[in-house]
Parts: structure tokens; sequence; C-alpha cells
């Protein structure tokens, strides 16, 4: 059976926020498993989200069928930790650890195709709308020039005095 492999290293979250998320994750079908990440709030769920979408498009290199695809294993492992200190009183400091992570993705195939309760859309790109010509943007400054002088704001009196007397 093929396996379709995905890595993502040196994650700027903790091992053991990300291990949340991940824990939710094994043994799910592909798509159940995007929606998931899709609808987590954490902040690991964005890279996790690419990073299964890589393990998908591997799986197409390899020719697998991907109605068929879960996530066999998912391991979260700790990376390198930066070490900084922060200045404190009498001189001394404390030192602050910012852990990295090492994510691991396999996936496998099933002998039958899985269904699926959630459709995931494919992004549609977005057509940017054209910039008006320097012609046109002439054509209308007549037309918005009479339309603001029709819509003449009101006086400094008006303004102040528009209470209704009792």
């Amino acid at each position: 059976m093929a396996e379709a492999k995905a890595q993502l290293k040196n994650l700027s979250i903790a091992p053991r926020k990300v291990r949340f998320l991940v824990n939710t994750l094994k043994n799910k079908s592909v798509p159940s498993a995007l929606a998931e990440v899709r609808l987590s709030p954490l902040r690991a769920a964005k890279p996790l989200e690419k990073l299964i979408e890589s393990a998908v498009a591997n799986a197409r290199v390899l020719k697998m069928d991907e109605n068929k695809l879960f996530i066999k294993s998912i391991i979260v492992n700790g990376g390198a930790m930066l070490k900084r200190y922060l200045p404190r009183a009498r001189g001394m400091a404390t030192p602050i650890q910012k852990k990295l992570s090492h994510v691991n993705l396999v996936l496998a195939e099933k002998d039958m195709a899985i269904t699926t309760k959630y459709i995931i859309p494919k992004a549609i790109k977005k057509i940017k709308k054209e910039l008006p010509t320097k012609e046109k943007q002439k054509a209308k400054k007549p037309q918005e020039e009479k339309a603001k002088a029709a819509q003449k704001k009101p006086g400094f009196f008006q303004k102040m005095f528009r209470r209704k007397s009792i």
C-alpha cells in the first residue's frame, strides 16, 4: 500500500498546543480532517491545513485515489528551542523558552472509497475589475459635480438650530 508523506518543520507554536488539534485528526478521512481544521479557531489550524493539502498533492504525484485517502499517522515532535531572557529586579533575568515543533503526516489509501458529509469547495480566483480609463473618468466628472451641487449641505445655523421648540 502506497503512502504519501509531508512534513512541517520549525513551526513556531509549542508542540503541546499543536498536539491538541492533531489528536482530533488521527484516522480521519482527508475531507473531514480538512473541514475540522478549517473550522478550528486555534492558531495551529492554518499551517496544518496547508500540510494536509501538501500531503494530498504528494498523493496525486504517486497516482493515489483522493477519495480513498485517510490520515494514517500524524506526529508532533519538539523542535529547536529559542532561548531568550527577560530582565528582572535586582539585576536578575528570567529565562524564556520559545518552543518550535515538527509535524510529520502520513496519508494512506483505504480499500473502498470514503463517503464524507463535507463538501469542500475549490478555491475560486477573483477577477480584478478593470480600472476606468482617463476618458471615462473625464466623462464622469461633470456628472459627479452636478450631483454634488444638487446635494447642498445644510449651513451652520441649520445644523445648530434644527431642534424643535416645545
